[in-house]
Protein backbone atom coordinates (compact mmCIF):
# COMPACT_ATOMS: atom_id res chain seq x y z
CA UNK A 1 0.00 0.00 0.00
CA UNK A 2 1.35 3.18 -0.76
CA UNK A 3 2.17 5.07 2.65
CA UNK A 4 1.52 8.87 1.69
CA UNK A 5 -0.42 11.82 2.68
CA UNK A 6 -1.34 15.42 1.75
CA UNK A 7 0.56 16.78 4.63
CA UNK A 8 -1.25 19.20 6.48
CA UNK A 9 -0.34 22.93 6.63
CA UNK A 10 2.27 22.51 4.85
CA UNK A 11 3.01 26.12 4.00
CA UNK A 12 2.77 27.60 7.74
CA UNK A 13 5.44 24.49 8.68
CA UNK A 14 8.04 25.81 6.16
CA UNK A 15 7.37 29.15 6.85
CA UNK A 16 7.47 28.88 10.86
CA UNK A 17 10.20 26.37 11.06
CA UNK A 18 11.94 29.18 9.47
CA UNK A 19 15.08 26.99 8.52
CA UNK A 20 18.29 27.47 6.23
CA UNK A 21 21.01 25.22 4.78
CA UNK A 22 22.95 23.75 7.13
CA UNK A 23 20.34 23.16 9.49
CA UNK A 24 20.01 19.73 11.77
CA UNK A 25 16.12 19.28 11.42
CA UNK A 26 14.28 16.52 13.15
CA UNK A 27 10.62 15.24 12.11
CA UNK A 28 9.13 13.22 14.74
CA UNK A 29 6.74 12.03 12.79
CA UNK A 30 7.99 11.22 9.58
CA UNK A 31 4.74 9.83 7.54
CA UNK A 32 4.63 9.85 4.03
CA UNK A 33 7.65 12.50 4.26
CA UNK A 34 5.45 15.23 3.10
CA UNK A 35 7.01 17.54 5.39
CA UNK A 36 10.10 16.65 5.56
CA UNK A 37 10.20 16.56 1.35
CA UNK A 38 10.01 20.47 1.83
CA UNK A 39 12.37 20.68 5.03
CA UNK A 40 15.27 19.31 3.20
CA UNK A 41 14.99 21.12 -0.10
CA UNK A 42 15.33 24.13 2.29
CA UNK A 43 18.14 22.68 4.47
CA UNK A 44 20.78 21.49 1.70
CA UNK A 45 22.97 21.68 0.72
CA UNK A 46 25.25 21.03 3.87
CA UNK A 47 21.57 19.93 6.52
CA UNK A 48 20.58 16.99 7.74
CA UNK A 49 17.15 15.91 8.45
CA UNK A 50 16.22 13.30 11.11
CA UNK A 51 12.94 11.33 10.44
CA UNK A 52 11.60 9.31 13.08
CA UNK A 53 8.34 7.02 12.99
CA UNK A 54 7.23 3.73 14.58
CA UNK A 55 5.81 2.67 11.29
CA UNK A 56 8.15 0.66 9.26
CA UNK A 57 5.77 0.64 6.22
CA UNK A 58 5.97 4.39 6.97
CA UNK A 59 9.51 4.20 7.27
CA UNK A 60 9.98 2.09 4.65
CA UNK A 61 8.27 4.45 2.20
CA UNK A 62 9.51 8.05 2.94
CA UNK A 63 13.07 6.73 2.72
CA UNK A 64 13.02 5.70 -0.35
CA UNK A 65 10.89 8.91 -1.33
CA UNK A 66 13.46 10.89 -0.04
CA UNK A 67 16.35 8.90 -0.91
CA UNK A 68 17.53 11.41 -3.38
CA UNK A 69 19.11 13.55 -0.66
CA UNK A 70 21.62 11.26 0.01
CA UNK A 71 22.69 11.58 3.00
CA UNK A 72 21.26 14.63 4.08
CA UNK A 73 18.29 11.97 5.37
CA UNK A 74 18.28 9.92 8.40
CA UNK A 75 15.93 7.56 8.85
CA UNK A 76 15.35 6.21 12.42
CA UNK A 77 12.63 3.58 13.21
CA UNK A 78 11.03 4.55 16.88
CA UNK A 79 9.36 7.02 19.07
CA UNK A 80 10.25 10.84 19.61
CA UNK A 81 9.60 10.34 23.18
CA UNK A 82 13.30 8.94 22.74
CA UNK A 83 14.72 12.38 20.70
CA UNK A 84 17.36 12.47 23.79
CA UNK A 85 18.72 8.89 23.11
CA UNK A 86 18.27 8.86 19.65
CA UNK A 87 20.58 12.01 19.14
CA UNK A 88 23.00 10.93 21.20
CA UNK A 89 23.28 7.60 19.12
CA UNK A 90 24.21 9.94 15.85
CA UNK A 91 26.62 12.13 18.47
CA UNK A 92 24.30 15.11 17.77
CA UNK A 93 24.10 17.54 20.97
CA UNK A 94 21.19 20.07 19.52
CA UNK A 95 19.19 20.71 17.21
CA UNK A 96 17.90 24.01 14.90
CA UNK A 97 14.46 22.96 14.61
CA UNK A 98 11.80 19.74 15.43
CA UNK A 99 8.04 19.17 13.75
CA UNK A 100 5.57 16.83 15.11
CA UNK A 101 2.53 16.11 13.45
CA UNK A 102 0.55 14.46 16.27
CA UNK A 103 -2.18 11.22 15.23
CA UNK A 104 -2.62 8.69 13.22
CA UNK A 105 -2.08 8.81 9.50
CA UNK A 106 -4.55 8.30 7.06
CA UNK A 107 -3.12 5.02 5.42
CA UNK A 108 -2.64 3.68 9.00
CA UNK A 109 -6.86 4.29 9.15
CA UNK A 110 -7.69 2.74 5.35
CA UNK A 111 -5.32 -0.13 5.68
CA UNK A 112 -8.42 -2.76 7.02
CA UNK A 113 -5.31 -4.99 8.27
CA UNK A 114 -4.27 -2.38 11.07
CA UNK A 115 -7.40 -2.57 13.02
CA UNK A 116 -7.83 1.28 13.27
CA UNK A 117 -10.75 1.97 11.51
CA UNK A 118 -14.05 1.16 12.82
CA UNK A 119 -15.51 0.77 9.14
CA UNK A 120 -13.79 -2.38 8.60
CA UNK A 121 -13.60 -5.56 10.09
CA UNK A 122 -10.17 -6.83 11.20
CA UNK A 123 -8.61 -8.10 14.29
CA UNK A 124 -8.66 -5.81 16.98
CA UNK A 125 -4.69 -3.93 16.51
CA UNK A 126 -4.10 -0.39 16.35
CA UNK A 127 -0.38 -0.58 16.97
CA UNK A 128 1.45 1.84 15.63
CA UNK A 129 4.33 0.38 16.08
CA UNK A 130 3.62 -3.67 15.03
CA UNK A 131 6.76 -4.83 16.20
CA UNK A 132 4.86 -3.85 19.97
CA UNK A 133 2.97 -7.28 21.57
CA UNK A 134 0.55 -5.04 23.45
CA UNK A 135 -2.46 -4.20 21.30
CA UNK A 136 -6.16 -3.27 20.95
CA UNK A 137 -7.10 -6.70 21.99
CA UNK A 138 -5.26 -6.29 25.15
CA UNK A 139 -6.91 -3.66 26.22
CA UNK A 140 -10.26 -4.80 25.27
CA UNK A 141 -10.05 -8.41 26.74
CA UNK A 142 -8.07 -7.84 30.02
CA UNK A 143 -8.59 -4.32 31.33
CA UNK A 144 -10.99 -4.11 34.28
CA UNK A 145 -14.51 -2.48 33.73
CA UNK A 146 -13.02 0.61 36.08
CA UNK A 147 -10.24 0.34 33.85
CA UNK A 148 -12.14 0.55 30.39
CA UNK A 149 -14.58 3.74 31.58
CA UNK A 150 -11.59 5.73 32.50
CA UNK A 151 -10.25 5.86 29.46
CA UNK A 152 -13.09 6.03 27.31
CA UNK A 153 -14.12 9.30 29.36
CA UNK A 154 -10.32 10.65 29.32
CA UNK A 155 -8.87 9.71 26.11
CA UNK A 156 -11.92 9.33 24.31
CA UNK A 157 -14.32 11.97 26.11
CA UNK A 158 -17.26 9.74 25.95
CA UNK A 159 -20.40 10.07 27.41
CA UNK A 160 -21.18 6.49 27.94
CA UNK A 161 -18.32 5.41 28.78
CA UNK A 162 -19.02 3.11 32.07
CA UNK A 163 -21.94 1.48 29.68
CA UNK A 164 -19.94 0.87 27.20
CA UNK A 165 -17.17 -0.21 29.12
CA UNK A 166 -19.56 -2.90 30.97
CA UNK A 167 -20.97 -4.23 27.79
CA UNK A 168 -17.19 -5.21 26.63
CA UNK A 169 -16.42 -6.75 29.83
CA UNK A 170 -19.81 -8.74 28.94
CA UNK A 171 -19.40 -9.80 25.81
CA UNK A 172 -15.81 -11.23 26.09
CA UNK A 173 -13.98 -12.24 24.03
CA UNK A 174 -13.82 -9.50 21.39
CA UNK A 175 -11.62 -10.54 18.59
CA UNK A 176 -12.17 -7.98 16.27
CA UNK A 177 -13.40 -4.72 15.03
CA UNK A 178 -16.83 -5.61 13.73
CA UNK A 179 -17.41 -7.08 16.59
CA UNK A 180 -16.52 -4.27 19.15
CA UNK A 181 -18.50 -1.56 16.75
CA UNK A 182 -21.47 -4.12 17.67
CA UNK A 183 -21.06 -3.73 21.22
CA UNK A 184 -20.77 -0.14 21.18
CA UNK A 185 -23.57 0.30 19.34
CA UNK A 186 -25.71 -1.91 21.42
CA UNK A 187 -24.31 -0.31 24.30
CA UNK A 188 -25.38 3.32 23.15
CA UNK A 189 -29.24 4.54 23.31
CA UNK A 190 -30.78 4.11 19.94
CA UNK A 191 -31.58 7.91 20.70
CA UNK A 192 -28.07 8.73 21.15
CA UNK A 193 -26.59 6.82 18.31
CA UNK A 194 -28.71 9.07 15.59
CA UNK A 195 -26.97 12.22 16.14
CA UNK A 196 -23.16 13.16 15.89
CA UNK A 197 -20.37 10.74 14.27
CA UNK A 198 -20.21 6.91 14.38
CA UNK A 199 -21.20 6.19 17.62
CA UNK A 200 -17.76 3.85 17.96
CA UNK A 201 -15.70 7.17 17.17
CA UNK A 202 -14.80 7.87 20.44
CA UNK A 203 -14.18 4.43 22.38
CA UNK A 204 -11.54 3.51 19.21
CA UNK A 205 -10.03 7.07 19.39
CA UNK A 206 -9.56 6.52 22.73
CA UNK A 207 -8.21 2.56 22.69
CA UNK A 208 -5.75 3.67 20.06
CA UNK A 209 -4.36 6.54 22.41
CA UNK A 210 -4.09 3.84 25.39
CA UNK A 211 -2.68 1.57 23.22
CA UNK A 212 0.12 3.46 21.69
CA UNK A 213 0.36 5.77 25.00
CA UNK A 214 0.32 8.47 22.63
CA UNK A 215 -0.51 11.52 24.98
CA UNK A 216 2.74 9.85 27.43
CA UNK A 217 4.80 10.23 24.18
CA UNK A 218 3.76 13.47 23.20
CA UNK A 219 4.37 15.05 26.91
CA UNK A 220 7.43 13.44 26.94
CA UNK A 221 8.61 13.82 23.57
CA UNK A 222 7.43 18.05 24.07
CA UNK A 223 10.19 18.65 27.39
CA UNK A 224 12.55 16.66 25.78
CA UNK A 225 12.42 18.49 22.13
CA UNK A 226 12.35 21.57 24.03
CA UNK A 227 15.45 20.80 26.05
CA UNK A 228 17.77 19.62 22.55
CA UNK A 229 16.70 22.92 20.88
CA UNK A 230 19.30 25.24 20.42
CA UNK A 231 19.16 28.84 21.03
CA UNK A 232 16.92 30.35 18.35
CA UNK A 233 15.89 26.68 17.13
CA UNK A 234 11.79 26.25 16.39
CA UNK A 235 9.47 23.59 17.64
CA UNK A 236 6.13 23.41 15.08
CA UNK A 237 3.47 20.98 16.63
CA UNK A 238 0.27 19.96 14.32
CA UNK A 239 -2.28 18.54 17.02
CA UNK A 240 -6.03 17.31 15.75
CA UNK A 241 -7.84 16.72 19.26
CA UNK A 242 -8.62 18.79 22.23
CA UNK A 243 -6.16 16.44 24.50
CA UNK A 244 -2.92 16.66 22.84
CA UNK A 245 -3.59 20.48 22.06
CA UNK A 246 -3.97 20.99 25.56
CA UNK A 247 -0.77 19.40 26.56
CA UNK A 248 0.78 21.61 23.74
CA UNK A 249 -0.79 24.72 25.03
CA UNK A 250 -0.10 23.95 29.02
CA UNK A 251 3.63 22.39 27.98
CA UNK A 252 4.28 25.92 26.56
CA UNK A 253 3.19 27.92 28.60
CA UNK A 254 4.91 26.10 31.32
CA UNK A 255 8.26 26.89 29.33
CA UNK A 256 7.64 30.42 28.29
CA UNK A 257 6.47 31.19 32.32
CA UNK A 258 8.04 28.48 34.78
CA UNK A 259 7.54 30.58 37.91
CA UNK A 260 6.40 28.96 40.62
CA UNK A 261 6.58 31.89 43.38
CA UNK A 262 3.70 33.13 45.06
CA UNK A 263 1.25 35.63 42.82
CA UNK A 264 1.60 38.04 45.98
CA UNK A 265 5.84 37.83 45.77
CA UNK A 266 7.79 41.14 45.14
CA UNK A 267 10.13 39.59 43.23
CA UNK A 268 11.23 36.05 41.93
CA UNK A 269 13.09 34.25 44.43
CA UNK A 270 12.49 30.16 42.34
CA UNK A 271 14.79 30.59 40.56
CA UNK A 272 12.88 29.37 37.22
CA UNK A 273 13.90 30.82 34.20
CA UNK A 274 11.61 31.17 30.64
CA UNK A 275 13.55 28.23 27.98
CA UNK A 276 11.17 29.58 25.30
CA UNK A 277 8.94 32.11 23.43
CA UNK A 278 5.36 31.13 22.27
CA UNK A 279 5.67 32.48 18.03
CA UNK A 280 1.94 31.54 18.03
CA UNK A 281 -0.43 32.83 20.58
CA UNK A 282 -3.45 31.58 19.43
CA UNK A 283 -3.44 27.77 17.41
CA UNK A 284 -2.89 28.30 13.40
CA UNK A 285 -6.15 26.43 11.43
CA UNK A 286 -6.50 25.12 8.05
CA UNK A 287 -8.44 27.71 5.74
CA UNK A 288 -9.57 27.68 1.87
CA UNK A 289 -8.07 25.80 -0.35
CA UNK A 290 -6.39 23.31 1.98
CA UNK A 291 -9.58 22.74 3.29
CA UNK A 292 -11.00 22.01 0.00
CA UNK A 293 -8.47 19.20 -1.45
CA UNK A 294 -7.88 18.18 2.14
CA UNK A 295 -10.95 17.45 4.66
CA UNK A 296 -8.24 16.23 7.68
CA UNK A 297 -6.71 19.48 7.73
CA UNK A 298 -10.31 20.92 9.30
CA UNK A 299 -9.72 19.57 12.90
CA UNK A 300 -5.45 20.25 12.52
CA UNK A 301 -4.29 23.01 15.17
CA UNK A 302 -0.23 24.06 15.01
CA UNK A 303 1.62 25.85 17.64
CA UNK A 304 4.81 27.16 17.67
CA UNK A 305 7.72 27.99 20.01
CA UNK A 306 11.27 29.19 19.87
CA UNK A 307 13.41 28.06 22.34
CA UNK A 308 15.29 30.98 24.08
Amino acid sequence: MKFSHRPVLYKEILSLLDCKPGDIIVDGTLGGGGHAYGILEKITPGGILIGIDRDPEALGYSTKRLSKFGDSFISIQGNFSNIDSILEGLNISSIDGMVLDIGISSPQVDNPNRGFSYMHNAPLDMRMNPDQEFSAYDVVNTYSRSELSRILWEYGEERWSSRIAKFIVDNRPIETTGELVEVIKAAIPAGARRKGPHPAKRTFQAIRIEVNRELESLKIGLEKGIEVLKSGGRLCVISFHSLEDTIVKRTFKNYENPCICPNDAPICICGRKPKIKIITRKPLTAKGEELKINPRARSAKLRVCQKL
